[in-house]
């Protein structure tokens, strides 16, 4: 098994992505809200509640350009782990529509027990062209590294070295990765214990896009003063597995327009070095 070769530079075929009301609101449930509290985010959860408008959750952004992706090669998926991952939204998303969405690797680095690929895409409206968000991911595949290619630098660290601003804690549910599956990653690192198991893992692991969105949800609730239309951008690295089940701590920080975050399980940190953009 190898990276294809030449990747950097490397656009994928346009794909169009169609979204409706029920994707939303079940993007929202997958992601935990009204879990715990099913009369709360009523905006994200549901389309007939009077005097409620429904809204899209922002990390949403993901879905529509999760089906645009380079062909990285013959790889071995089970050690294939998502990395980072950033939007940046023109405006916030309708709660329906159509995009049409290219991808491009803008990236490969060589971390030595494996390689990064960072892919940066593009989605603009199906009909009239104008931008809608764009993404940028980077996965990390395991046994790929090795090729003599630039190492990459760390940028520093937005999370301040003082006590949170906000703290915002979250249970997830034993069965959370069976339900975020149903938006469309089927993954079967999420739910095969003998394909997790090939990756080096004790169990199935939870998608770390539903750690993000719950991380999402957090920031609205906090920062946005629970308007999701306020948060418009988002940047974190994903450092540790999540196991369905684990209570999620996200913890806030806002000094004027800057805002950071790192979500945790316990005393481990799982997402760091999170920014977000908001609007205005």
């Amino acid at each position: 098994m190898a990276l294809a070769p030449d990747l950097e530079g490397v656009q994928c075929e346009p794909v169009n992505f169609a979204w409706a009301r029920d994707d939303v609101l079940l993007y929202a449930v997958a992601v935990g809200a009204g879990a715990e509290d099913p009369a709360a985010e009523l905006a994200l959860t549901t389309e007939n509640t009077a005097g409620v408008r429904t809204v899209v959750l922002p990390s949403f952004a993901e879905l529509v350009t999760r089906t645009a992706r380079v062909d990285l090669g013959d790889i071995d998926r089970s050690r294939l782990v998502h990395a980072e991952q950033s939007f940046r939204l023109a405006a916030p998303l309708p709660v329906e529509g159509r995009a049409r969405v290219t991808s491009t690797v803008t990236e490969v680095l060589d971390k030595g027990s494996g390689a990064l690929v960072r892919t940066e895409a593009e989605a603009v409206d199906a009909e009239t062209g104008a931008p809608l968000l764009s993404t940028v991911r980077s996965v990390f595949i395991g046994g790929e590294g090795g090729f003599g290619g630039a190492r990459g630098s760390r940028p520093p660290n937005p999370v301040p070295d003082r006590a949170p601003d906000h703290v915002v804690t979250y249970r997830t549910s034993p069965g959370q990765a069976l339900l975020y599956r149903l938006t469309g990653d089927r993954n079967p690192l999420h739910t095969d214990p003998e394909f997790a198991a090939k990756g080096g893992f004790e169990q199935p692991i939870l998608h770390g896009m539903c750690t993000y969105g719950f991380t999402a949800r957090a920031l609205v609730a906090t920062v946005c003063d629970s308007d999701a239309g306020m948060l418009r951008g988002m940047d974190a690295r994903f450092t540790r597995p999540v196991v369905p089940g684990q209570t999620l701590t996200v913890a806030v920080w806002r000094d004027g327009d800057a805002v950071a975050f790192r979500t945790a399980v316990g005393d481990e940190i799982v997402l760091d070095h999170g920014s977000a953009t908001l609007a205005g």
